[in-house]
């Protein structure tokens, strides 16, 4: 696992302490798992337009080959 350092502002800081709290989770877990999920959500979305391109042009696509 790599580490890596970022720059908050106290606000951003006090927020994130106060949710991790709210259930009971250390602050920086809370971060990393918002992470994950913003990332599985990014490879989600993309796959979604993906697959909406593809079924849309598929008549096409098949006319071209």
């Amino acid at each position: 696992m790599k580490d890596i350092t970022v720059t908050l502002s106290d606000e951003t800081v006090d927020k994130l302490s106060a949710a991790a709290q709210k259930i009971g989770i250390k602050p920086e877990d809370l971060l990393r798992v918002s992470i994950e999920d913003k990332l599985q959500a990014i490879d989600s979305d993309f796959n979604n337009a993906v697959t909406y391109v593809l079924e849309k042009n598929a008549e096409l696509y098949r006319r071209l080959a």
